[in-house]
């Protein structure tokens, strides 16, 4: 039985988006005190208010594999979510949020989003992608630049180029362009409007 569990734990880390989230969590771990007011290549968002947009992005997701409309979930996860204690909030949400998606069919289920109804997979496609670049985010929030890891950039770059300019969503900038021999975290973070670094 013991062994079992084992097996399921590992298979629940086995996944992009379990990769993403503790790619995420690695980099929040490294926030000190006086960088929850630093600025982010999010506009207008601090350190704090990034970590807080993931952290409620993460509390949706069971409530939303289990059938939960945006109007019916209203606006349970607005504001600030983190509290007094910012990784224990994240990190209790990363779990619960992975765990939902592990349960068997869940790719499969209809998701009802804010845009309109979507499968379990596209949904998961899609939080994985924002986990990927927001790791960036934050580590240049905390002035850690990072090289993500490589299976995580090369899917949130499949993402991104398959969503066309992203700019007129609102909530990126436009795209930018890159040379050709642009390696492939450069070429990702430039379809969210934003530069690499060498």
């Amino acid at each position: 039985m013991a062994h079992r569990r084992e097996h399921r734990a590992a298979a629940r880390q086995d996944t992009p988006y379990a990769e993403a989230l503790a790619a995420f969590g690695d980099r929040l771990r490294l926030v000190t005190p006086d960088q929850w007011d630093a600025p982010t290549p999010c506009a207008d968002w601090s350190v704090r208010d990034l970590v807080n947009h993931l952290t409620a992005e993460q509390l949706w997701v069971p409530e939303m594999l289990m059938g939960s409309t945006t109007s019916e979930v209203g606006g349970r996860f607005d504001g600030d979510v983190l509290g007094t204690d910012p990784v224990a909030t994240w990190t209790a949400a990363a779990e619960a949020s992975r765990d939902a998606f592990a349960l068997p069919g869940t790719t499969e289920l209809t998701v009802h989003l804010s845009f309109g109804d979507v499968s379990g997979q596209y949904y998961l496609d899609q939080l994985t992608a924002d986990a990927v670049v927001h790791t960036w985010d934050l580590a240049e929030g905390i002035r850690h630049r990072t090289r993500l890891p490589a299976g995580l950039v090369e899917f949130a770059l499949g993402e991104y180029t398959g969503y066309g300019d992203l700019s007129g969503s609102g909530l990126f900038d436009p795209p930018l362009p890159v040379p050709d021999d642009a390696d492939p975290q450069a070429r990702m973070l430039a379809l969210t409007g934003r530069r690499d670094h060498p």
